[in-house]
Formats: C-alpha cells, sequence, structure tokens
C-alpha cells in the first residue's frame, strides 16, 4: 500500500504533512517537536518529559485541562510521549472536530507562557515525581531504560542520562526555566504537523495557517553535545541489579547502526530473526525447548543520532537463575555469530516485519506520528512509503555482516536483574559481579 503524502511549509518554519484518507470518518493529528531529553543541560534532567505535562495545563484561551476535556467531549482520544530524541503530541477525533485540534495545538504552541503560573508548575512536578515513583522506582524492572543508558552511553554523552530526571533535578526547576525551555524549543521551526484522515485538504490548509501561520519562529536552539560513537563498545559489559522483582530478568544491549541507515534495516531483521514472536529463535530455543525463560524478545531502540541500540530481553522461568539465563542467552548469541541466519530466517522475520507495518499504516493516528517521524528526522516524510521495500531488499548476507561485526562479545552490554531474595542462592552470579 501507498500512503498519500503532501507537503507544505509555512513561512515561520512550521513543516506540516498531509495524508488524505476516507475510508473512516476520523482524523489524526500529530504534532512532533525536535526535542527530548538529549537537549536537557546538567541539572535539569527530567525537564522534557516535564514539559510534556505543562503543555496541557493551559495556555492564553483554554483553562487547565480543558485541552483534554474539550477533545474527550468531541469523542475523541489524545496524549502525549517523550523520547530522548522528540517529545510527540496527538489527537484523533471525529472529521468534523478538525479545525478544535488544529487550534487547542496552536494555541499552546503560541500563548503558553501567559497562562503559566508557579501553581500548575509545582502541581506537575509532584505529578511527574509521583510518576517516577509508580513506574520507575517502585515497579518491577522499572530503572532498566535509565540504567541501560548508564552503562551503554558515556557520561558526557546526551544518551546517557535518565528520561523520567531525578528527583533533585526536579525539584530545582523553576518557572524561568519553564519560560526559557519553551521559548527555545516549543517553536514552528522546530515543529513538524501532521494531519492524517478524513479531511478536505484545501481547507485543512487554510486552518492550519490561519492557526499557526501568526506564530513567530524561533530564535535558535543550542547545539546538542558530541554525539558521535564508536560502532562497538570495544568491551563486554556488564551490572547486576538486585531488585523487589520476582523473577530473574536479562537485557543485553548491542551498538547498532542508525535508525534510518541502510545497515538499519538489516539490523532490524536480525532482531526480528531473534526475538520477534514464537517462530524467533531465541523463544524457539530457551522457551519451548530448554523452557529456560518464560519469554524471550528483541528490538532496536530506533534512535536516529550518533548510535542505535538493539536489545535482547529475557525473562527466566521461577526455577532458573539468573547465572543459568545469562548463560543461555549468551550461547544463543554466540551460536548466532557462529552460524548466522538462513535466508529463510530472513524472509520470515521481513514478512513479519511488513506485516506489522501495514496493519499498524490502517490506523490514522499511527500513520499521522510515523509521517512526522520522518519528518522530523530526514525532513522527508514520504520515506513512509520506501520502508517495505528497504525491508524486502535485505538479505541473509547483510544480516550476517552486522551478527559479525555488532553482535560479538566486545560489543554487549548485560543488564541483569536478580530477585533480592535470590541474592545468596545464586552466589556465582555475585560473586562475578563482585569480580567485574
Amino acid at each position: 500500500m501507498r500512503i498519500p503524502v503532501e507537503t507544505f511549509h509555512l513561512d515561520n518554519g512550521l513543516s506540516v504533512t498531509l495524508s488524505e484518507d476516507h475510508t473512516t470518518p476520523i482524523v489524526a493529528v500529530n504534532l512532533w517537536y525536535h526535542v527530548g531529553s538529549a537537549n536537557e543541560r546538567a541539572g535539569r534532567t527530567g525537564f522534557a518529559h516535564l514539559f510534556e505535562h505543562m503543555l496541557f495545563q493551559g495556555s492564553a484561551h483554554v483553562g487547565a485541562n480543558e485541552h483534554f476535556e474539550l477533545i474527550q467531549r468531541a469523542g475523541g482520544t489524545l496524549n502525549g510521549s517523550t523520547w530522548l530524541e522528540r517529545t510527540n503530541y496527538f489527537e484523533t477525533v471525529p472529521s468534523n472536530e478538525l479545525a478544535l485540534v488544529l487550534w487547542l495545538e496552536a494555541d499552546r504552541m503560541g500563548e503558553l507562557l501567559p497562562a503559566m503560573t508557579q501553581e500548575k508548575l509545582d502541581t506537575q512536578r509532584d505529578v511527574v515525581k509521583n510518576e517516577r515513583r509508580w513506574s520507575v522506582d517502585n515497579q518491577p524492572y522499572g530503572t532498566m531504560l535509565e540504567k541501560m543508558q548508564e552503562l551503554v552511553f558515556p557520561p558526557a554523552h546526551p544518551f546517557q542520562h535518565s528520561l523520567i530526571g531525578s528527583m533533585d533535578d526536579l525539584s530545582a526547576a523553576s518557572l524561568d526555566d519553564v519560560a526559557q525551555f519553551f521559548s527555545t524549543y516549543y517553536t514552528p521551526d522546530n515543529a513538524v504537523l501532521s494531519v492524517a484522515g478524513d479531511f478536505e485538504p484545501s481547507e485543512t490548509r487554510r486552518l492550519v495557517s490561519e492557526y499557526f501561520g501568526p506564530i513567530p519562529r524561533g530564535k535558535g536552539k543550542p547545539p546538542l553535545a558530541p554525539m558521535g560513537l564508536p560502532p562497538i563498545f570495544g568491551e563486554h559489559r556488564r551490572e547486576v541489579v538486585y531488585d523487589n522483582v520476582s523473577l530473574s530478568r536479562i537485557f543485553m544491549a548491542f551498538r547498532s547502526p542508525v535508525f534510518g541507515s541502510e545497515d538499519y534495516y538489516a539490523a532490524s531483521v536480525a532482531a526480528a530473526s531473534l526475538g520477534l514472536r514464537r517462530g524467533s529463535r531465541l523463544h524457539r530455543s530457551l522457551v519451548r525447548e530448554k523452557q529456560v525463560a518464560a519469554d524471550a524478545t528483541a528490538f532496536t531502540f530506533d534512535l536516529a543520532k550518533a548510535t542505535d541500540l538493539l536489545v535482547v530481553d529475557v525473562t527466566a522461568r521461577p526455577e532458573t537463575s539468573a547465572t543459568q539465563l545469562e548463560e543461555e542467552v549468551e550461547s544463543e548469541i554466540d551460536r548466532l555469530c557462529r552460524d548466522g541466519v538462513s535466508e529463510a530466517e530472513v524472509r520470515r522475520a521481513t514478512s513479519l516485519i511488513e506485516t506489522d507495518l501495514t496493519a499498524s499504516l490502517q490506523s490514522a493516528g499511527e500513520r499521522a506520528d510515523r509521517l512526522s517521524m520522518f519528518a522530523t528526522y530526514f525532513e522527508e516524510p514520504g520515506l513512509i512509503n520506501d520502508q517495505i521495500d528497504r525491508y524486502r531488499a535485505v538479505t541473509a548476507q547483510k544480516v550476517n555482516e552486522i551478527i559479525s561485526s555488532r553482535f560479538g562479545e566486545n560489543n554487549r552490554a548485560n543488564l541483569i536483574y536478580v530477585p533480592r531474595e535470590g541474592v545468596e542462592a545464586d552466589s556465582v552470579l555475585a560473586a562475578a559481579a563482585t569480580a567485574d
């Protein structure tokens, strides 16, 4: 399937992508700002995520939480999310409510600061702190992302620090910090707007120009700290975390080609061969045959700057120790390096990826999100139509070249979670961790 893609730019720098589809009477709006945790300065970690919350606290003509109320009253859904490289906001509504969504997004892009108060900042700071307590500090394996970032990225790297931020940094955020962050990054020339679904293009162009056109472009944003990294770690890294979990679990990460590069697609297929659904190598071997794991998957982070990460995620069965789990996973990766993958495995993996991609693009919301992604990272939303062909071009030889260069012991980082009550029983792992 080919997705219709139409693009234009406003004089203030806003990039707009339209994808018309009258299959169902709904329309999705997706707004990406090219700012994430990588753009945060020292002492203000978690600020991008905190700001995601602040954008739902009202603007000059919209009351606190009224954005949610108006969209939900119109029969729509909405949310936002933050990642290392971007922050996005998205709504899906009945087609006749498109003007409402565009006006709401434009009002908070252009008129957020007049409605910002210390009380709102204090409230949302507490919300984010509670989110950290609930989803990170007191959630099984909840610290995985920030511990993985610390393990695989050097201290000065923009991807190294916590996405949700530390309690101290969140406490230190001031109203002046909020104003500066907004003025620097929440500008039309640092944003991409995508509209997908049932709409009339000329009317949508008019609405976008009317609502977003008067917003002035920004004054520029500071460059990121140096992002370049070698293609491999150059060593076998390892960290053991004793936590309040019931099952041991290992996350094994590899530095991998950046999202969108030619080699990325071969790495993505390698990940799918390893851990995409029940027919994958890890699931077949560790879950079904050896029965040492309860679950096994593999995925890429899809980072578009410096380097990507490919992660193998395997959870032990209750009777499997962390030591045995790590040995079994290492053995499977060693076997992959030794034997490589076959053309049949590659075809299975690419077929699954193609099926998932095609199914996801049936959703107006997912389509708008992917258009925004390609527009933000590569300034080419039309790349959405090249993805299946790029996966189909992947051969076993290309995948095996990635495996040979990226899956060796000099490019592995093991993050191992062990139940606290299993520390004494798992003395071998504890000794190894001490030795490391």
